[in-house]
């Protein structure tokens, strides 16, 4: 069956984001009780019966074609990511019985990997934003407050979506913190549309709702974001203000699991930030 829950609100949120003349239609100065698009508007623009899409925003139909799919991402202006998560939400999923996911691991190609990267700060999270690992200076650069053995013992993970919206030290690093805030709930958007599932992934948004009304309206937004590259405004508390690229790569041999890592421009003052983070953090460095 269809996640009809999640098409239904997703499908609500992007209709009400837009407005008539945002698609070229002419409202005539009539009244409108509702914010953004009409259900019967949204049909039309994407070439489908308007007792079809109020169905499919109910809740109540499902199996939506790709023909359909592409039709209604047209018609909400959908962009790249935001079209290919409808289609995850409209794709049928067959339900199993729950059981809890398996621990997730590390892998010796990737920890080798990570080892390797001495000079770059890096970390390596799972599928729920989980830290499975990190290397020294990414641990000095994103968390240097807490254990760096910590992700090594499966219950003590740090979880970056939990570091993000819940700890001080964590949302002072970046000045500009509702930008990095949106990035982090798109992201889980993505993943939640992919895992409807997972219950780990569920308790984890739970408790951010609960938890952060800050994160609890974003989530409620719908907004979806794939992490690729991104450029932030840092504050490290120990070598001060610096601007970085945040690269998200994904592991060929480990779909479930991606790779973080930070660069800064070659002889900008924010590389010199990075090596001198590195020699005042890393062992051998000293």
């Amino acid at each position: 069956m269809v996640d009809q829950g999640q098409l239904a609100e997703y499908l609500q949120a992007c209709r009400a984001r837009l407005h008539p003349e945002d698609v070229g239609m002419r409202t005539y100065g009539e009244r409108r009780r509702v914010p953004g698009l009409r259900r019967e508007e949204v049909a039309s623009l994407a070439g489908v019966s308007a007792s079809y899409y109020i169905r499919l925003e109910q809740g109540q139909s499902v199996n939506a074609s790709d023909e359909v799919v592409d039709g209604i991402a047209r018609a909400l202006r959908l962009d790249e990511d935001e079209h290919e998560h409808l289609r995850v939400l409209a794709r049928p999923v067959r339900r199993r019985a729950a059981k809890r996911p398996p621990v997730e691991r590390v892998d010796d190609v990737t920890a080798q990997l990570l080892a390797g990267l001495g000079d770059v700060p890096a970390i390596l999270l799972g599928r729920r934003t989980d830290v499975l690992a990190w290397n020294r200076l990414g641990h000095a650069f994103f968390a240097g407050h807490l254990d760096f053995s910590a992700p090594a013992r499966p219950a003590d993970r740090p979880n970056m979506a939990r570091l993000v919206f819940l700890d001080a030290h964590t949302r002072d690093l970046y000045p500009q913190w509702t930008s990095k805030a949106r990035a982090v709930v798109g992201n889980l958007r993505l993943t939640a549309g992919k895992h409807p599932g997972d219950r780990l992934l569920s308790t984890l948004i739970g408790e951010l709702v609960t938890g952060s009304a800050e994160f609890a309206a974003l989530w409620a937004d719908h907004r979806v974001i794939a992490c690729t590259a991104t450029r932030y405004a840092m504050r490290h508390p120990l070598v001060g203000d610096l601007t970085v690229h945040q690269q998200t790569l994904a592991l060929a041999h480990a779909p479930e699991q991606t790779l973080v890592v930070v660069t800064a421009e070659p002889g900008s003052s924010s590389q010199a930030a990075l090596t001198l983070l590195a020699a005042a953090t890393v062992p051998e460095r000293r």
